[in-house]
């Protein structure tokens, strides 16, 4: 199994203090505590290498597609005003990843990015419809080639206390592109125009970079 590199750390320094502890605890109180403590933090420390999995997926770019930038389950699908960047009325989609689910965050569209900004905040419960503004969170937006903005917002949760984000702005990125990481349980809103037709519903489960958040055909543009 691969390990993604934002778990390399947190991994390293588990282990490190796993075998101190179970080396304490056997010099201390002998083989069969010791083996008691091995067979708690076993389990502890697989899941930890299952959190920072890093899976194997194909995938094929999808221009009129708006593709989930996660695992997880949908949490929300409604019309909102979108007032930090694009200034207008959007549909919003939302995906709530557990701490079951893939963690790599994935650009929902190819284009160039033209915003992105971090802003600090609260952890409420991240399927908390107020998390989306109040809670800790990076915004990035996306301009495709027919100009066309999406605006995407990684949103820490109650556990998660970091996000990791790659968007630069004026970068161009491909459909599918790791955009970030968000660490231990955590949400991304994706902010779609009005005309997008939307093909998933409350409760379904999706999967990063392979399930269809909805149809978004490309602009015609003048020759």
């Amino acid at each position: 199994m691969k390990i993604h590199k934002e778990g390399f750390r947190i991994l390293t320094i588990a282990v490190v203090l796993f075998l101190v502890l179970i080396a304490t605890v056997y010099i201390l109180l002998g083989l069969f505590l010791s083996l008691g403590l091995l067979a708690i933090l076993l389990p502890f420390s697989a899941f930890l290498c299952r959190f920072f999995r890093v899976p194997t997926r194909s995938f094929t770019a999808k221009d009129d597609k708006i593709i989930s930038p996660a695992d997880g389950e949908i949490v929300a699908i409604e019309e909102v005003e979108e007032d930090e960047f694009l200034k207008t009325r959007c549909i919003q989609v939302s995906v709530f990843m557990s701490v079951w689910d893939v963690h790599i965050n994935w650009h929902p569209v190819g284009g160039r990015i033209i915003y992105s900004k971090y802003h600090p905040g609260k952890y409420l419960v991240a399927w908390n419809p107020k998390s989306s503004t109040l809670n800790e969170r990076t915004s990035v937006a996306s301009e495709r080639p027919d100009g066309v903005k999406i605006l995407y917002r990684q949103i820490a949760g109650f556990l998660a206390r970091r996000i990791i984000c790659n968007a630069v702005e004026n970068e161009t990125v491909q459909q599918g592109q790791e955009v970030g990481f968000i660490k231990f349980g955590s949400r991304v809103d994706v902010f779609l125009p009005l005309d997008a037709l939307v093909r998933v519903k409350l409760g379904d489960k999706v999967t990063g970079n392979q399930t269809v958040l909805a149809d978004l055909p490309m602009a015609k543009t003048e020759a």
